[in-house]
């Protein structure tokens, strides 16, 4: 296998653009990872494109690639479709990455697009909704609900913000995690937010806020949750011959490690899993990340993945939280962009969104919500709900050489 570098990276804004297409906003994400690079499309030599819902919001299921992408002048090439749930973008990564890994190609383009917005709200729900088995929905929910909620009261929300709200009152119960907490992690990510031009909300909230907001379900509040939205991110990956003829300073794909989810008790989760497998690839562990994106689509998450990261031992999250640590300034930042909670969480987009993020961290570009002398970076992207696991989850490693 050949290292792989991040030759080029692009980002729209993340917000609601009632006005802008899935197609135009995978436009200006790719145009930008292209010019980042120094590179045209003749340089392109495959195409991997992220989108997880265009078939339910748009009526687009197939070919949906090929539609997005049709006026950036990558028709004609390879353009493979990849829907993973919210992991759909850190799976077009992966495939991106093994396809320079293995030789086959000497620059890929991973693309991932989404548009949540929509004027009736139910509709991104019910596409949301669809990243679960649907032949076993019944037995998810009365699982999930165990009578304590009515399944009928999440027509004005995501199902998924349930699913988390029951993983936030498991992890309450194990570690002592508080409501308080949870409302400090949205806080944390409001403030880096507040610091990134292509968040989708930057402005700054207070414990109290957080808390006094609408409750959603169980101890999570409206600000303790993802927003809908819309979105793009693409990142051109290369081979090392590639990137030493790119003015970009070079950095490295150290480890991109995929996993599915499993049904049922597991001795390890999806996301220990596919960290445990990034570590050894990458021959590093979690005490050398110098900065961390995570898929926090709802606060709680961001807890339970420092612990299964290594981040902290198993219960140990909100003491890690309140020390600092995880704040820009601190040892290790998590969620520099402002998280899925504050950055936004166009599904499709999300995981590339993550590594441009964290490759602009390692390149030092980022101003005020720089990490000084950040080397190496780690990004988890999951996807869909098995029970307890999630469908899908990536991690990636980067490394500034």
């Amino acid at each position: 296998m050949r290292d792989v570098f991040v030759g080029g990276v692009g980002m729209t804004a993340f917000g609601k653009f009632p006005d802008r297409t899935v197609g135009n906003l995978a436009v200006e994400a790719t145009t930008g990872a292209l010019a980042d690079a120094g590179l045209g499309v003749p340089d392109v030599e495959t195409v991997f494109y992220a989108n997880a819902t265009a078939g339910l919001m748009t009526g687009q299921e197939m070919v949906r690639g090929q539609i997005a992408l049709r006026e950036t002048g990558l028709l004609g090439k390879p353009i493979v479709n990849v829907e993973n749930a919210c992991a759909s973008a850190s799976t077009a990564a992966n495939l991106a990455w093994l396809s320079v890994a293995s030789g086959q190609v000497d620059v890929a383009l991973a693309v991932g697009a989404e548009k949540l917005s929509h004027p009736d709200k139910t509709r991104a729900f019910t596409a949301l909704a669809a990243a679960v088995d649907q032949e076993r929905l019944d037995e998810l929910k009365a699982a999930l609900y165990n009578e304590q909620a009515d399944p009928a009261a999440t027509g004005d929300r995501s199902f998924f913000m349930d699913v988390y709200a029951d993983m936030a009152k498991k992890y309450m119960a194990r570690s002592g995690a508080t409501a308080e907490d949870f409302a400090a992690v949205a806080v944390k990510s409001h403030r880096h937010a507040a610091l990134n031009p292509r968040a989708q909300y930057r402005n700054l909230v207070t414990v109290e806020e957080v808390l006094g907001s609408r409750q959603i379900s169980g101890p999570l509040t409206l600000l303790m949750c993802s927003p809908i939205g819309d979105g793009a991110a693409a990142i051109v990956f290369c081979s090392e011959e590639v990137a030493s003829r790119l003015e970009t300073p070079k950095v490295r794909v150290r480890a991109s490690s995929l996993v599915s989810g499993r049904e049922g008790p597991s001795p390890e989760t999806a996301a220990e899993r596919a960290a445990k497998r990034a570590y050894e690839v990458a021959g590093l562990g979690p005490e050398d990340v110098d900065v961390v994106e995570v898929h926090d689509a709802a606060a709680p998450a961001e807890l339970i993945i420092y612990e299964e990261l290594g981040l902290c031992g198993p219960g140990e999250a909100p003491k890690l939280l309140a020390s600092g640590d995880t704040t820009l300034g601190g040892r290790i930042p998590v969620n520099t962009s402002g998280g899925l909670i504050s950055k936004g969480h166009p599904v499709g987009a999300t995981g590339l969104a993550q590594l441009v993020e964290l490759t602009e961290q390692l390149r030092g570009t980022l101003g005020e919500r720089q990490v000084e002398g950040a080397r190496v970076a780690l990004a988890e992207n999951g996807g869909g709900y098995l029970g307890p696991d999630p469908a899908a989850v990536c991690v990636t490693i980067l490394s500034r050489d």
